[in-house]
């Protein structure tokens, strides 16, 4: 994102508390430019329109998630904590928002595939499941894509099971399945190494 100038920051931040606490079709910008102290003209100025000032929105919080993740990730040493660095953070961070995954929140309200807010969201989906899939590569676990997208899916869940269905234990039970689910990859592709060679039927 473009370094802003304080006002800027300042109604893009007001924005942001508005669009995850109340929706974003519910939040206008007489709303927003009222309670962020500026003119509406001034807040088209500063982001030429709601569409990008949503996608602003979206922007800014996959920063910090980004951010927060790499820097778990890059705290580990050991492969396989490096892939699961995520679910590490994920208790912290569904902790500091009482509606879920802005993500998907947001994903339910654009319509649009077309909105800048769209491309926002599948940029950061898309980029989790990568970071799965070249952590796993890298500690060699068999079949790192399959295995990214059964992570990912976890992570996705534990976030909409938290928000949704209220369970304070969504993260810390997908982080345990995750490992879980490693660890029998792992055990599986040890297996197979020491597995005794067959010959084929009828071979020698």
């Amino acid at each position: 994102m473009t370094t802003l100038t304080p006002g800027a920051r300042r109604i893009l931040d007001v924005a942001s508390e508005l669009f995850y606490a109340h929706g974003i079709h519910a939040v206008g910008v007489d709303t927003i430019a009222a309670e962020s102290g500026v003119t509406k003209r001034t807040l088209y100025d500063r982001f030429g329109s709601k569409d990008a000032l949503v996608a602003a929105y979206l922007r800014a919080r996959d920063e910090r998630w980004r951010a927060r993740v790499t820097a778990a990730v890059e705290a580990e040493t050991e492969p396989v904590r490096r892939a699961l660095a995520p679910f590490a953070v994920l208790a912290d961070w569904v902790a500091e928002g009482s509606r879920g995954c802005a993500f998907v929140n947001a994903f339910a309200e654009l319509d649009d595939a077309d909105h800048p807010g769209r491309a926002v969201i599948d940029e950061e989906k898309r980029w989790l499941r990568e970071l799965f899939a070249a952590e796993l590569t890298a500690a060699a676990v068999p079949d790192p894509d399959g295995l990214a997208l059964q992570l990912f899916l976890l992570h996705e869940g534990a976030l909409v099971t938290h928000a949704v269905a209220a369970e304070p234990g969504a993260a810390a039970a997908a982080g345990a399945a995750a490992r879980a689910l490693v660890r029998s990859a792992q055990v599986s592709s040890m297996d197979g190494d020491n597995r005794p060679y067959c010959s084929p039927a009828g071979g020698t």
